[in-house]
């Protein structure tokens, strides 16, 4: 099968959301849906416009009420609807997800994967991961810091030791998220205090059939990508994903294609959908789904996107945090937007358009401008250059 590169784009955006209008309203059941189709919400702590995790909804559902998503990821137990892990980056995943990344908890356990100052936890280090551990368990959920003026009876470590036992713990899955507080900060308790039993209770399936899970998810998620676009979603290995791929094709759930243009292996979800036209706009996160994988983004937007934070301020080309306009079918622009919170206004501080961009882009992306500058609270939207290509 070939399909056309105007329908590889299509299938991609219907397949992360984009194909829907706005609703009037958002509900919690809207933020169900949006993670339900893209599996997670990547999580940084960059705070110059609004958290990575709460900018996809928005893209996909408009303005909507932050406590939406702060309920389902850090609210009561009873209404619990993510979890915090390690899936693509840091992410907010649907609690579904929970059994089928257990064996990479297991792993870290074990000390097989984690960079080195965790994986000694799992060795020499143990017995100290363990003090932490029952000091959550008998005081209750507790941040970092609350650790940084206490020592261990044997007196080996640091500040940064406890940190990183903390993070070999968390990468273990022996204790989990239970909410963020003041600048974002972690606050860590048992799984059995934070998560509904019946997720406990899931039963755990087979490292091969997790994968392969995770894969049907990505695949899903993604609608047409390559092997490698597959396995970057939960960021699996590749002898791992190249099993649950041959598996899923054996299955017809994946379907080989052929994009125009690309002379890449490409996979088509067999449920994906192709939608004749995609209407709308939608400014998009550094780290959405739909465009997280650069290359990825280039191949079917004709779009070359790198974020430039840690780029020195003399040698960015575009700006500090720079969000990519999406308007109907096409990445049309970028803006570098900041939210100056104490002027109440956010400031677009340099536009720029991509060439062909259609004569009616400034306008829409105005809306969309207005539209986030509503859903932020700020009363004002302020543009400062804006560049057009020669």
């Amino acid at each position: 099968m070939i399909i056309s590169q105007a329908d590889a784009r299509r299938i991609a955006l219907a397949a992360q959301g984009f194909d829907r209008p706005l609703p009037s309203r958002v509900t919690a059941a809207h933020v169900r849906k949006v993670a339900d189709r893209t599996g997670l919400f990547q999580i940084d702590s960059v705070n110059v416009l609004a958290r990575a995790h709460y900018l996809p909804l928005f893209s996909r559902l408009g303005g909507y009420d932050r406590a939406l998503l702060e309920r389902a990821a850090w609210g009561p137990k009873p209404h619990r609807r993510f979890f915090e892990y390690w899936a693509h980056e840091a992410s907010l995943l649907p609690l579904e997800l929970h059994p089928l990344l257990r064996w990479r908890m297991a792993r870290a356990e074990r000390g097989e994967i984690g960079y080195a100052a965790l994986r000694r936890f799992a060795t020499e280090h143990r017995s100290e991961a363990d003090a932490v551990l029952a000091r959550i368990a008998a005081e209750g959920p507790l941040t970092a810091a609350d650790f940084e003026n206490g020592t261990s009876r044997s007196g080996w470590w640091e500040w940064s030791d406890v940190k990183h036992a903390l993070e070999w713990l968390f990468w273990s899955g022996r204790i989990t998220t239970a909410t963020r507080r003041g600048s974002f900060a972690r606050v860590y308790d048992l799984p059995e205090r934070v998560l509904p039993p019946a997720v406990l209770a899931m039963p755990t399936p087979s490292v091969a059939e997790a994968q392969r899970a995770l894969i049907e998810r990505s695949a899903r998620a993604l609608g047409i990508a390559t092997a490698a676009e597959l396995r970057d979603y939960f960021r699996l290995k590749p002898v791992e994903a190249d099993h649950a791929i041959a598996d899923l094709v054996e299955d017809q759930v994946l379907v080989p294609v052929r994009v125009d243009g690309c002379s890449q292996k490409v996979w088509l979800h067999r449920d994906a959908a192709v939608p004749r036209r995609v209407r709308g706009a939608a400014l998009l996160a550094p780290f959405d789904p739909l465009i997280w994988e650069r290359g990825r983004t280039e191949r079917l937007f004709g779009f070359r996107y790198r974020i430039e934070i840690y780029v020195p301020q003399a040698q960015r080309t575009h700006g500090y945090y720079v969000l990519p306009f999406l308007m109907d079918e096409a990445l049309v622009a970028r803006v570098d937007l900041k939210a100056d919170r104490q002027a109440g206004a956010l400031l677009a501080k340099r536009i720029t358009f991509e060439p062909g961009a259609p004569d009616d882009t400034l306008p829409r992306l105005q809306v969309e401008l207005e539209r986030m500058a509503q859903w932020l609270g700020l009363s004002d939207v302020r543009v400062g250059d804006i560049i057009r290509p020669a």
